[in-house]
């Protein structure tokens, strides 16, 4: 079923006389859902999510929402912002369960929070980040249809010695799992061998992975930190998309986590992270290896 209201529909029905094979590319990517970011351009929070979980539960189906909003979030990178206080992140996050009432959804706790834990943060602060990501997942995982997941990179970022204190230190005990992938391009094989490795070193948890920009996995140029790794990269491809039945006992589910199509910052020709890039956007859903129903 088309979104009719996404870029991607608005770009294909642009597209469809001058360009009408671009235009059924994109089509791939309105046909499929995507998680909805929630972060500090949300000054209404409680509301946004009340209006998002009924619109969904009207129609059957499961919203799932990226929380994205740290203090010091991305380290002041092209994703810069956040709250600006520990205080004004607790009333955010207590916002944010009172708008989700009883309703389901699937929540994914802060990406890049805890790979990038050591990368600008003192002590002190670091300390600080656990302890707000663990009082979300407390209060989140208070509402009786939530399911929660702690970001926790990829494959290609942190070890798992590394990451697997940190959830513990951030309520992974708690949560449902952990996420991902999320906003990369890493092919799923090498994450279903690091999130297994990852699961057992925090007591078996579950996990999800973002697929929507993984199709070709990640440029094998370049690595790590490397803006060329994981901005805008070209030659990127649709992946798998979204499902429950993922094959596999651990992986609770493949998700669209990172809307197809938008940019991650002004890098590789790209607009602000987050505006819509259909140049880019017509190249990850030509390339992708399935068909559109």
């Amino acid at each position: 079923m088309i979104r009719p209201h996404s870029n991607a529909a608005r770009t294909a029905e642009a597209l469809r006389k001058r360009r009408p094979k671009d235009a059924a590319a994109l089509e791939k990517i309105a046909q499929q859902p995507a998680a909805f970011w929630m972060g500090n351009w949300n000054p209404r929070i409680a509301d946004d999510v009340r209006i998002l979980v009924k619109q969904h539960a009207r129609s059957g189906a499961l919203p799932v929402m990226i929380l994205y909003n740290l203090p010091f979030r991305d380290c002041g990178q092209h994703s810069a912002g956040g709250s600006k206080t520990a205080a004004r992140y607790h009333e955010w996050i207590n916002a944010f369960a009172r708008g989700l009432s009883d309703y389901r959804a699937v929540l994914v706790l802060e990406p890049d929070g805890l790979p990038m834990l050591t990368k600008c943060l003192d002590e002190k602060r670091q300390q600080e980040r656990l302890e707000l990501v663990r009082y979300a997942v407390q209060t989140l995982k208070a509402k009786p249809g939530t399911a929660v997941y702690i970001d926790a990179g990829h494959s290609a970022w942190a070890t798992v010695d590394d990451m697997a204190p940190r959830l513990k230190a951030a309520g992974i005990d708690q949560a449902d799992g952990f996420a991902l992938n999320v906003s990369n391009y890493q092919a799923t094989r090498d994450l279903m061998v690091y999130g297994e490795a990852l699961s057992a070193a925090v007591g078996g948890k579950h996990f999800i992975i973002d697929t929507s920009r993984n199709g070709n996995g990640a440029p094998k140029d370049f690595t790590g930190d490397d803006e060329r790794a994981w901005c805008n990269p070209p030659g990127r491809a649709l992946g798998t998309p979204p499902t429950t039945n993922t094959g596999e006992p651990l992986c609770d589910a493949f998700y669209w986590l990172k809307p197809p199509g938008e940019s991650d910052g002004r890098c590789n020709g790209g607009p602000q992270a987050g505006a819509w890039f259909a140049e880019r956007a017509v190249e990850l859903a030509r390339n992708a290896h399935w068909t559109a129903p």
